[in-house]
């Protein structure tokens, strides 16, 4: 048995959070001993494997602020993860062997400090391309954050990134790291069990819970309400469906939009209000359904229901919406660039296209008109997640990476 900590910035409810999730189950079924140390967890807003005791939960360093004046958010995330860094490295009482850390790689060095433990560190996306660049003060302050990113993230005892896209993206950003840390791919995974049964109850509840007859054709949209997840092109595509489909299959769909929604982040309030007001500006409003975090209930319920997924983000480095989909049997459409075109196969599990409301409006006529087609690409949905991106292969994989690590704690003790 190995005592793994993961150490995350914020428990709440996204797809860099349900990645730890199921890396510390798939651990833990593999018969480890795992535990989460977080600057942040929200009991009313987190992924219930994290409140229902199923993984223990520790919070510190969440008296530090986020920002200042809705400023500093990449400075103090820094300072939050730090503190938890030197928490975890010499004053937890878990004494863990390997520590699993994401999103935030200024703790490594911190965790390095302790010689006993090993550090594997998820990179999701470089953190420097994710941050918009607002003018001269805003890349002055970046400059040093992303010179610690780069250093920090190389001081891992190992890397692994999501997807080819991101390593090569990794390669091409990290340039000082050239030659010396090449990051394994590990794509997340999928609970297929809470997808594959589902009753026509539960999808009758979940038409019922959104407002809307048994017989509407539901297009479904899951992505956090951020800018960068390019949503409004879901709404101008259900404009261009009005103009492209027959006026009685128009009068049936409905766009539904369920969205991460977080009090705490004002992107997420300000946003909504933007994409409200897109729809009444073109005349759709009436048609689309805004969720704000759904349950996984309703989740699963309303992917079982959709006639398809949009997937709107351009250069999303993996995405694991889409492969919840498939393993629903909901057929994809995707932008053509990043992650997806990793997951969806186009053409056979959905349609990978250009971001446009043009290419994915026809993408979306052929699924509409042809329950057939849709049909047959759900369950190529299916069979393509579980032979790619099953939890068994995740959990083996990983497994294989924490013994990879500790056999060289083992090297050093025989040679010393």
């Amino acid at each position: 048995m190995v005592k793994v900590l993961f150490l995350h910035p914020d428990l709440g409810i996204g797809g860099a959070e349900r990645l730890v999730i199921d890396a510390a189950l798939a651990l833990k079924a593999k018969g480890h001993d795992v535990s989460f140390v977080t600057t942040h967890h929200d009991t009313s807003h987190c992924f219930k494997e994290t409140k229902d005791g199923t993984l223990p939960v520790k919070v510190v360093g969440d008296w530090i602020p986020r920002n200042i004046c809705g400023r500093f958010y990449a400075l103090f995330a820094y300072m939050r993860m730090i503190y938890a860094a030197f928490y975890v490295a010499f004053f937890t009482d878990q004494r863990p062997d390997v520590v699993f850390c994401d999103i935030v790689s200024a703790c490594i060095p911190i965790l390095r400090l302790n010689r006993s433990l090993r550090v594997l560190f998820y990179c999701h996306f470089p953190d420097q391309l994710l941050s918009k660049p607002e003018g001269l003060l805003k890349r002055l302050y970046r400059i040093p954050i992303d010179w610690l990113e780069e250093i920090s993230t190389g001081c891992a005892h190992k890397v692994l990134v999501n997807s080819n896209f991101t390593a090569g993206v990794f390669a091409s950003t990290f340039k000082r790291l050239s030659g010396k840390v090449t990051p394994s791919v590990l794509y997340p995974c999928v609970d297929f069990s809470k997808f594959e049964t589902v009753s026509l109850d539960s999808k009758n509840d979940a038409l019922k819970e959104i407002g809307v007859s048994t017989d509407a054709v539901v297009l479904l949209s899951i992505n956090r309400y951020e800018r960068k997840k390019n949503l409004f092109l879901a709404i101008d595509t259900l404009k261009y469906l009005k103009d492209a489909i027959p006026g009685n299959v128009w009068e049936t769909v409905y766009l539904v939009m369920a969205g991460g929604y977080d009090l705490r982040v004002t992107e997420n309030i300000d946003h909504l209000d933007e994409l409200i007001a897109h729809s009444k500006k073109l005349g759709v409003a009436d048609k689309v359904i805004f969720l704000k975090s759904p349950s996984d209930h309703l989740k699963v319920g309303l992917l079982h229901t959709a006639c398809c997924l949009l997937y709107t983000p351009s250069g999303e480095h993996f995405g694991i919406v889409p492969i919840e989909a498939m393993s629903a049997g909901c057929p994809v459409v995707a932008v053509n660039v990043g992650g997806p075109t990793e997951t969806v196969v186009d053409g056979v599990t959905g349609f990978l296209c250009d971001s446009s409301a043009d290419s994915f409006g026809d993408a979306l006529v052929k699924c509409i008109l042809n329950p057939s087609l849709r049909k047959k690409m759900g369950e190529e949905g299916k069979r393509h997640v579980k032979s790619s991106f099953s939890s068994e292969t995740f959990a083996d994989s990983l497994n294989a990476e924490v013994e990879s690590l500790l056999s060289g704690i083992k090297s050093i003790a025989k040679e010393n």
